[in-house]
């Protein structure tokens, strides 16, 4: 079995296609089991923001594992195909491993070296795991990959030079409003971008939070977070007419803030004063046309693509890099001895047998032996039997990462004539199944 990944991001797609392409998280639970149905998936999760959406998979075909999860995202993203296979790619196996390190670390975000991702990365790995869809092939993955992000943080400046997406927005809208600091800020929303907005406009300065929801419980868990209100979403008109900022990000399906709500609040709005929206949401949460109304300025995710400017240092960016490379070595070669080591375990366990069964042999001729004569020889037996097994178990691991895994344990299970059922049994036992 090997990983794949079939998706698509900001950087091999317009926020158009991404906007078809986009899943809350019920949606992304449901696809990440659409394509465990498939017939060459035995594992399956998919990672959805603001910016990509990719499906991971353990996959025992290459070629009908990618037209399997591709003909998913063609049916998501209800386009013509020509208009969506561009955008997509595909990884596979050491390139697949490569690539979600890549993302971790946050150097293939919109935002160079943004720790956002950490945290979308975990969630998507909860969901798999609450929705039975992964199994030890991803979630060993997933982990190794969330503490390789926190390990390019924790070493480089990388996400001291890469602002999160929000903060960029932020920077867009202090240009309309003026400082953030002091601003009355609504957020539409109650979810991990939303906790984020929340937190960023916290540090920034705000004079007053208001998060709205259609579930109150969650909106009151992150208005708490920050010191701020929670509002009814039948109230959002009110709240607009009082803001100098709104950002919406709520992962709905359709039109959240129509232009017609926008210009019911700027009836009741103080004269002039500017209104900065901030749309986060796949797809947009916020009609364009409200860009249109005065005193407005709409900050989408287009524009954000558009006007984000990537300055990490590049020595940041080289030493990220770099941890990246060691890390999926490091990876590849502990996943390569892992899957020779049922072979390896399989072949102990029929020498341990061998050996017991001959031993019995033994006493059964010499019954004149001391206790202490028996211990010498059986002794010396295992010590024989287990220096003949070093040498070649030893090496099989060795050799596990220089071509394909099966290559040498099969051969070693050949020749030692080893019980497929027993290595199946042993790698069973390993996985927890």
């Amino acid at each position: 079995m090997s990983v794949l990944i079939v998706g698509a991001s900001h950087r091999s797609a317009s926020v158009e296609l991404l906007e078809q392409l986009a899943l809350g998280e019920e949606a992304a639970a449901k696809l990440a089991q659409a394509a465990l149905d498939t017939p060459h998936v035995s594992e399956s999760l998919v990672l959805a923001t603001c910016n990509r959406v990719e499906i991971y998979a353990d996959v025992d075909r290459f070629h009908g594992g990618v037209e399997d999860l591709t003909k998913l995202l063609l049916d998501k993203a209800g386009a013509a195909a020509d208009a969506v296979l561009p955008a997509l790619y595909v990884r596979y196996d050491e390139a697949a491993v490569a690539h979600i390190f890549t993302v971790s670390t946050g150097l293939d975000s919109m935002v160079v070296g943004e720790a956002q991702i950490l945290g979308q990365l975990k969630d998507a790995l909860i969901s798999g795991q609450r929705g039975e869809t992964i199994g030890p092939t991803l979630n060993s993955l997933f982990q190794q990959a969330l503490r390789v992000g926190k390990r390019a943080h924790a070493e480089t400046a990388i996400d001291k030079a890469g602002q999160s997406l929000v903060t960029v927005a932020l920077h867009a809208a202090a240009e309309v409003i003026g400082p953030v600091e002091g601003a009355r800020v609504v957020i539409v929303g109650a979810g991990s971008i939303a906790a984020l907005s929340a937190a960023s406009v916290r540090r920034a300065g705000a004079a007053s939070i208001v998060v709205v929801s259609r579930t109150r419980l969650r909106a009151e868990r992150v208005a708490a977070s920050v010191g701020g209100q929670a509002a009814a979403v039948t109230d959002l008109v009110g709240q607009i007419a009082e803001a100098d900022i709104v950002i919406s990000c709520t992962g709905a399906t359709g039109t959240v803030i129509d232009a017609e709500t926008v210009a019911e609040a700027l009836t009741v709005r103080t004269a002039g004063a500017p209104l900065a929206l901030i749309d986060l949401a796949l797809p947009h949460d916020i009609e364009p046309a409200a860009a249109d109304l005065p005193g407005v300025a709409l900050i989408s995710l287009r524009g954000l693509a558009e006007s984000v400017h990537n300055g990490p240092a590049q020595e940041d960016v080289y030493s990220v890099r770099a941890i990246v490379a060691e890390e999926v070595t490091a990876f590849l070669a502990a996943r390569a001895a892992a899957r020779v080591a049922p072979t390896v375990v399989a072949l102990r366990s029929m020498a341990t047998g061998v050996v017991a069964d001959e031993l019995d042999r033994l006493w059964g001729r010499l019954d004149d032996l001391t206790p202490g004569q028996r211990d010498e020889i059986a002794a010396a037996v295992r010590r024989v039997a287990d220096k003949l097994l070093h040498e070649p178990t030893v090496r099989v691991k060795q050799l596990a990462d220089r071509a394909p895994t099966s290559t040498y344990a099969d051969a070693l299970a050949e020749l030692f004539a080893l019980d497929p059922a027993t290595v199946d049994a042993v790698t069973r036992a390993g996985d927890g199944r």
